[in-house]
């Protein structure tokens, strides 16, 4: 099992650690509802070192990342970043993820716990003669999320950064202790969220000076569990559960977000533009509020009367609705706010109604 530079200190503030492809990583600190509130109204902090993250370098980069994922990286200046997708040639999702551009290389970063499926999805392009390298980063770098209405004051008095100005997924590089770190202003839980991208030599000082200046504000440590919460309250699906080779990246809504439909060709493109242009997406990506106490599986079905109609991808309790909440995939007749639906769980209907997204505004 791979551990972040951070265990010990995950340790020693109580954490309970569960498995995340292949990491051991913080569940919960003893009260993932607490920890959910603390992000909500003051700030949090939590430890993503166990995503997935790539660094591309070379002649070639843009030219032949630009090639083989779904959206269009060249308009990105130094500082920019933008979400896109690998696609198998059917248009379905292998992995999700966010592209930076440094200007003397690319950064990917993984937006979900998938282990190193973008690694090995966009390794099998990279053909003899392409001037462009990849490093497989996942555990040389390190990542932390700060996230909460405070998130931005803790990092501007502990890192000298101001992100408040930043359009979403932008970020500036700066030193910090000795390593050269992306500050980037991202989304994780439909907050204020900033991800600190550094290499892995410099997690233990950037956490100890980031809980220096947080102590003042309150500062709460958050694991997976409160995450799961946040992110599905806010409507945010991710990489794995929900976004994966059951579906194309139309039916998450992801339009305008994660694929090009003018950049040209790329594996997938064909299936994705002839969707846009004959409206023949078969199912959308919705919220449902369970009347139900338990949270249903991933991969329950979805039921209008005795009709199959979709499957269920996350599901959570909510703390601030106090329901079960779930990302479902119903066929497109079915995905209207108000729509009455079934969950089948150990053989029996539970009843589901299908809710706006996200399902808490300004989260």
């Amino acid at each position: 099992m791979k551990h972040s530079r951070l265990y010990d200190d995950h340790g020693e503030r109580g954490a309970s650690f569960m498995e995340q492809s292949g990491w051991d990583v913080p569940a919960h600190y003893g009260n993932a509802e607490a920890e959910h509130a603390a992000v909500r109204r003051g700030v949090g902090i939590m430890d993503l070192s166990q995503r997935g993250k790539i660094r591309v370098t070379g002649d070639d980069r843009v030219k032949w990342l630009q090639s083989i994922i779904s959206n269009d990286i060249l308009p990105l200046a130094t500082g920019q970043g933008i979400c896109s997708s690998a696609l198998t040639h059917k248009g379905r999702m292998l992995s999700y993820f966010r592209v930076y551009q440094l200007g003397e290389s690319l950064m990917l970063e993984d937006a979900g716990e998938i282990g190193d499926t973008t690694f090995s999805t966009l390794r099998k392009f990279l053909l003899y003669g392409t001037k462009a390298k990849m490093e497989n980063c996942a555990e040389s770098w390190g990542l932390l999320l700060v996230s909460g209405p405070r998130a931005f004051d803790l990092v501007k008095s502990a890192l000298g950064a101001d992100l408040s100005s930043l359009k979403p997924l932008s970020f500036a590089s700066q030193e910090i202790g000795g390593h050269n770190a992306l500050l980037i202003r991202s989304e994780e839980t439909g907050g204020h969220d900033a991800e600190i991208l550094i290499p892995a030599d410099g997690l233990k000082a950037t956490w100890d000076s980031l809980w220096a200046a947080g102590a003042a504000m309150g500062l709460t440590p958050f694991g997976a569990h409160a995450l799961e919460t946040l992110r599905m309250e806010a409507g945010i699906p991710k990489a794995g559960p929900d976004l994966n080779e059951n579906i194309v990246p139309p039916e998450a809504n992801l339009e305008g977000k994660a694929f090009s439909l003018t950049k040209g060709c790329y594996p997938g493109q064909e299936v994705v533009a002839r969707m846009d242009t004959y409206g023949s997406v078969r199912r959308r990506m919705v919220g449902l509020v369970l009347e139900d106490a338990v949270a249903p599986p991933p991969g329950a079905k979805l039921f209008s009367g005795e009709r199959e109609v979709g499957w269920i991808s996350s599901a959570v309790r909510s703390p601030a609705l106090g329901k079960v909440i779930a990302f479902g995939f119903p066929l497109r007749d079915f995905t209207a706010p108000g729509t009455a639906l079934g969950v089948e769980v150990n053989g029996e209907r539970k009843a589901a109604t299908v809710h706006a997204l996200p399902f808490v505004k300004g989260a």
